[in-house]
């Protein structure tokens, strides 16, 4: 049964990857709580109990506020697919609890895949139906393809940051350029690594 793994929830994994990488140790729930502006423990506790659910989350028996660990890790030339993307208007990701083949060289714990829809990437040869391999990041350089959370939705997009807003080009004229404001809730959830194409 598929399950819904919302921006605000990969938001949320996305922290805890990142501060452990940052302080060699996982979070508390009070860092978690500062680091993402969240009102109380409690929303924590629900987050971290629904990411449990969703089997991408794991809390350790000992110290357990600071045994968390993050579960989607490859299994052989594998990597989970988190869902869809949408390479048109922004759409919200969705979880899909699966494994995908990739070439051995992509294999990374901090890279996921997700599946491609609409086609307004064409231009770089990203069609609807394809599967990129996307590596966690929060920052990208001018121009790289990244996966942009904007106001809890996602999109697939070149990004070219501006000195008062962002810009998220596509690659197909029929679209236009989504224009990010300051008052936008904006973030990036990785950058493209490569693109798979399965032919059945």
């Amino acid at each position: 049964m598929n399950k819904q793994l919302s921006p605000k929830k990969l938001r949320f994994l996305e922290f805890i990857r990142k501060f452990t990488a940052d302080h060699d140790r996982a979070p508390t729930f009070h860092e978690i709580m500062r680091g993402l502006k969240i009102g109380s423990l409690g929303t924590v506790n629900w987050y971290v109990k629904e990411l449990k659910n969703l089997g991408v989350l794991e809390r350790g028996k000992t110290n357990a506020k600071r045994a968390l660990t993050l579960t989607d890790q490859v299994f052989g030339n594998e990597l989970p697919l988190l869902g869809l993307i949408a390479a048109g208007y922004p759409l919200e990701a969705v979880e899909n609890r699966e494994n995908i083949a990739v070439p051995p060289a992509y294999v990374h714990p901090d890279n996921y895949v997700l599946k491609v829809k609409g086609n307004s990437m064409i231009g770089d040869h990203i069609e609807d139906g394809d599967y990129v391999i996307v590596r966690w990041k929060s920052e990208a350089f001018p121009g790289q393809t990244v996966v942009a959370f904007i106001n809890s939705e996602a999109t697939l997009k070149r990004y070219y940051p501006k000195a008062e807003r962002v810009e998220l080009h596509p690659r197909n004229p029929e679209y236009e350029i989504i224009h990010v404001s300051p008052a936008d809730e904006f973030r990036i959830g990785g950058v493209v690594l490569a693109i798979l194409r399965l032919y059945e």
